[in-house]
C-alpha cells in the first residue's frame, strides 16, 4: 500500500457526535450558504459593472492566487498553533473583505482593481483558514467512524450548498449583487464566532524544536513519499483549474448569453449541490474497500458539466448533469478524506493537507485568467470541450499509478494492528478540501 510509517494512534479522538464535529458542521453550513451564493455574486457584480468574460477571469484569479503564495505557511502555522485560533482570525479577515467587496458594490461603479483586491483577501484568509479546518476536522473523529462522519459533514456543507446557489441566484435576479455578499460576510462573521468555541484540549501540546522551514520540510518528505498522494494531487491540479474555468468564467457568461441569467445558473448550481447529498447518503453505507480506485473513477463525470455547457444543453439537462457530477464527486471527496485520515500520521495532517491544497489550486489562478483569451481564441464552446477533455485524459493517467488502484481500506482488525506502539506519542493534532 505505502512504505510510508504508520499512523499514530488516535483512539482517544472525541466521536462524531461530540462537540467538536456539531460546532465544525454548524459553522461549515453558516458559511456554506453565504459563500456559494457569493460566488455567484461576484461574477454578475464584474459584469454589472461592465466587464467581460476576462474581467471575470482576473477576479476569480485573485481568489484564487493568494491560496497558492499562502496555503504551505498556512499548513505550517496550523500545525505550530491552536487550529481553531487560526480558522477564527481567518473569518474575521473574511468578514472584513467581503463586506467592504459589499460597499464598494453597493456604492456603485466599482474598479476592477477593487473588486480583485477584495476578492485577494478572501483568498488570503482561506488559504490560512482550510488547513486548519481539516486538522480540526479530522481530530473530532475516530478511525472507526471516520467515513461515516466526513460523509455526513460533507453531507451537511453540500446541503448548505444547495440552498446557498439557489438563494444567491435568486436574490441577484431580485436584487443588487451587493447584498448576496454583505450576507456572506455576516455569514463569516457569526460562524467565526461558532469556531471560537472548538475544544482543543484534548490535542496534545507539540514539543519545541525546528522552525517553519524544518516544518515545510517534513510536510513535503510525508506528501513525496506517497505515491497515492501525489499523483492524485497532481491528477487535480489540472481537474479543479479545468472545472474552475468552466464554472467560474464560462458558466456565468453561457448562462447570460444562452439560459436567461443568473436563476438558471444558480439551479445549475444548486443541482450540482443536490448531486452531493446524494453521494454523500449513498457513503454513509457504502465503504469501498479500495478507496482511491472507487474515488478517481468517480473523477470522470466532472467531464459532464464542461460538455453540458459547451453544447449548451437546456436548464434541465444542465441540471442532471451537474446531479451527476455532484453525487461522484462526493464519492471520491470523502474517499479521499478517509484514506488521508488513515495514512497521514496526525500530526502532520495541517501540512499535508496545506500541500494537497497548494497542488490542487496552484493552476486555477492561470487557468481562471486565460479563459478569457483562450475564449476570443477558439471560441466559448471549443474551449469548454477542452475543459471536458482534460478532466478525462489526466483521470485516465492517474489509474496508471499501482498505489491508487491498490491502496485498500484497513478492517477493524487491521486498525487494532495498526495502533501497536508508534514512533512518536508526542503529536498534536491536525486537517482537505472544499466542495
Amino acid at each position: 500500500m505505502t512504505d510510508a510509517a504508520d499512523p499514530a494512534p488516535r483512539s482517544d479522538r472525541p466521536t462524531p457526535a461530540g462537540r467538536n464535529y456539531r460546532l465544525l458542521t454548524a459553522a461549515a453550513i453558516i458559511t456554506g450558504l453565504g459563500t456559494h451564493g457569493a460566488l455567484i455574486a461576484a461574477a454578475f457584480a464584474v459584469l454589472q459593472a461592465g466587464g467581460d468574460g476576462g474581467d471575470v477571469g482576473l477576479v476569480a484569479a485573485a481568489r484564487t492566487a493568494p491560496l497558492v503564495l499562502f496555503l504551505l505557511i498556512g499548513g505550517a502555522i496550523a500545525d505550530r498553533l491552536p487550529r481553531h485560533r487560526v480558522m477564527v482570525a481567518a473569518n474575521a479577515l473574511n468578514f472584513v473583505s467581503q463586506g467592504a467587496f459589499a460597499w464598494v458594490v453597493l456604492a456603485g461603479d466599482p474598479q476592477l482593481w477593487q473588486m480583485m483586491l477584495l476578492t485577494a483577501l478572501c483568498g488570503t484568509g482561506q488559504a490560512f483558514f482550510s488547513p486548519a479546518a481539516e486538522g480540526m476536522l479530522m481530530s473530532s473523529v475516530s478511525g472507526e467512524q471516520a467515513s461515516r462522519a466526513f460523509a455526513l459533514f460533507r453531507m451537511a456543507m453540500q446541503g448548505a450548498a444547495i440552498g446557498g446557489a439557489a438563494l444567491g441566484g435568486a436574490m441577484i435576479a431580485a436584487m443588487d449583487p451587493g447584498w448576496v455578499l454583505a450576507v456572506d460576510a455576516a455569514a463569516f462573521a457569526l460562524a467565526g464566532a461558532l469556531r471560537a468555541f472548538l475544544d482543543v484540549s484534548h490535542i496534545p501540546a507539540r514539543a519545541p524544536g525546528g522552525g517553519l522551514i524544518a516544518d515545510l520540510r517534513d510536510g513535503w518528505q510525508e506528501f513525496i513519499g506517497r505515491p497515492w498522494l501525489w499523483a492524485v494531487v497532481a491528477q487535480f491540479s489540472v481537474v479543479v483549474a479545468a472545472v474552475g474555468a468552466a464554472e467560474a468564467v464560462y458558466g456565468p457568461l453561457v448562462a447570460r448569453d444562452e439560459l436567461g441569467g443568473a436563476r438558471p445558473w444558480g439551479f445549475a448550481l444548486a443541482a450540482f449541490g443536490v448531486g452531493t447529498v446524494a453521494g454523500g447518503l449513498l457513503m454513509v453505507r457504502w465503504k469501498p474497500r479500495r478507496l482511491l480506485l472507487a474515488g478517481t473513477l468517480c473523477v470522470f463525470p466532472l467531464a459532464l458539466p464542461s460538455a453540458g455547457l459547451a453544447v449548451p444543453l437546456p436548464v434541465e439537462g444542465l441540471c442532471l448533469v451537474m446531479f451527476v457530477s455532484g453525487a461522484a464527486i462526493e464519492v471520491f471527496g470523502v474517499s479521499w478524506m478517509t484514506a488521508m485520515h488513515q495514512e497521514i500520521p496526525e500530526e502532520k495532517l495541517s501540512r499535508v493537507a496545506a500541500y494537497d491544497w497548494f497542488g490542487s489550486v496552484a493552476m486555477v489562478p492561470l487557468a481562471t485568467a486565460l479563459a478569457g483569451p483562450v475564449e476570443s481564441l477558439i471560441g466559448r464552446s471549443q474551449a469548454l470541450w477542452g475543459c471536458a477533455g482534460l478532466v478525462v485524459l489526466v483521470t485516465g493517467a492517474v489509474l496508471f499509478v499501482p498505489d491508487v488502484r491498490n491502496l485498500t481500506r484497513r478492517t477493524t482488525s487491521t486498525e487494532v494492528l495498526a495502533k501497536v506502539p508508534a514512533a512518536s506519542a508526542d503529536a498534536e493534532s491536525p486537517v482537505g478540501r472544499l466542495g
